[in-house]
């Protein structure tokens, strides 16, 4: 049987650009994923996120769903061209106050808000003046930071500076994939990790000093490897993998996004959905190949279980902070079956495997302390477009209709449980 902390945060996770839509109401500005979304050939289908989930016209009914659900928390960004249309420090106070209502109502229905301040979406002026490849952007970044903190002290106190710079860096910057759409060399690149790591650690300081009672982490992730075996060869070689050198800013590591900042986290997310089994050759560190007809979800993306376990296992091994697993979950090919509802025994399945790996992490001594589902909704899932869904709530994107599927109804039994029935 699964065990977990009796103080365990269970909760669920969206992002601003992927849920909120109203792209062009309440004095937004502009973001980096609205020009790289409107940009023919770079989204599935040809979507943006203009409407996207629609939660920001129905987040009073998406707060109810997650009460319903008996969520501890609820992970969420603030868009910061909707606080900051033009990324200074000319706030827009309609935009705050949409937040407002966002987290009085949370806090209303005894759900604990979990900010993340930075979830992709950055003002197209800071992008039209370099974005990452600008120190200024890390400046503005810190502004931004403080004034949130200062405007929700007292009512938000965990904060998650950053989603996975290996992602917005990566793949933004990098491979071009994502907004913004670049293709840097290594020397711009090294220039981004740099503009980075004084950002949050400048916001982290800014945090701390308002309020000594904030909580400042980042939801990370990056390769993840597991062992083949509990033979300590064989987790050397998983290990040795998963901390490469992380001075190739090619090799988008956890290494490289939390070694320059472990002085200034309080804990650190992981964002888990995949790992590679590794073990000790005759030559050195080998990864296994995954078997051929493996179990794989609607992203072709490989089905590992035992990745939730060693992942925690090392992350905490090496850097010794509390580890909030900040996103987890599959897409499914969900439909609205004959009789009306949703059934997704595949995300049950899925995640099911995959908390009994944390609940191994959590038996060998880890410091795990939350878990949130991703995600609370079907929403815009970046350059997919709406061809891929992970919520726990189907949405019917034409209607913006909500309906819980099948995993909603598990999950919040694991939830009442504290996942004692796994």
């Amino acid at each position: 049987m699964a065990q977990f902390p009796k103080i365990f945060l269970w909760g669920a996770a969206s992002a601003s650009y992927q849920v909120e839509g109203g792209a062009k109401e309440g004095g937004r500005g502009e973001s980096s994923w609205d020009v790289f979304s409107h940009t023919p050939g770079k989204i599935k289908n040809g979507d943006t996120g203009d409407v996207a989930s629609d939660s920001f016209h129905r987040w009073r009914e998406d707060v109810a769903l997650l009460k319903e659900m008996g969520m501890g928390a609820y992970r969420f960004s603030i868009a910061w061209p909707r606080v900051a249309p033009n990324g200074d420090t000319d706030w827009n106070r309609e935009g705050i106050a949409y937040y407002d209502g966002l987290i009085d109502t949370l806090l209303d229905a005894g759900i604990v808000p979990w900010v993340t301040l930075y979830h992709w979406d950055l003002p197209q002026t800071l992008q039209n003046t370099g974005g990452w490849q600008n120190e200024r952007t890390s400046w503005a970044f810190a502004a931004y930071a403080e004034e949130m903190g200062q405007h929700f002290k007292g009512r938000v106190t965990h904060w998650i500076s950053f989603n996975e710079p290996q992602c917005f860096i990566g793949l933004g910057c990098c491979t071009g994939e994502h907004a913004p759409g670049l293709k840097l060399g290594t020397g711009e690149l090294e220039t981004c990790w740099k503009n980075f790591y004084q950002a949050h650690k400048m916001a982290a300081d800014a945090l701390h000093a308002i309020d000594s009672g904030n909580q400042v982490g980042i939801a990370s992730t990056g390769g993840i490897w597991y062992p083949v075996s509990d033979r300590p060869e064989d987790m050397n070689a998983a290990k040795a993998f998963m901390f490469r050198d992380p001075g190739d800013v090619r090799d988008f590591s956890y290494a490289l996004a939390l070694d320059a900042i472990r002085d200034k986290l309080d804990f650190i997310g992981m964002n888990i959905y995949n790992g590679t089994a590794a073990r000790m050759g005759e030559n050195g560190p080998e990864e296994v190949v995954y078997p051929v007809g493996g179990p794989r979800t609607a992203m072709d993306w490989p089905i590992t279980p035992e990745a939730m376990e060693w992942g925690p296992r090392f992350i905490w091994e090496r850097y010794g902070l509390p580890v909030y697993i900040t996103e987890n979950g599959l897409s499914c090919r969900d439909q609205v079956f004959l009789d009306g509802k949703v059934h997704d025994p595949q995300r049950v399945d899925f995640t099911t495997r995959y908390l009994r790996g944390l609940s191994n992490a959590v038996a060998a001594g880890v410091d795990v302390r939350g878990y949130f589902h991703w995600s609370a909704l079907d929403n815009f899932e970046w350059a997919e477009g709406y061809g891929q869904r992970f919520g726990l709530v189907y949405v019917d994107y034409p209607t913006g209709q909500r309906i819980p599927k099948d995993s909603a109804a598990w999950y919040a039994d694991i939830v009442r449980t504290n996942g004692s029935n796994l």
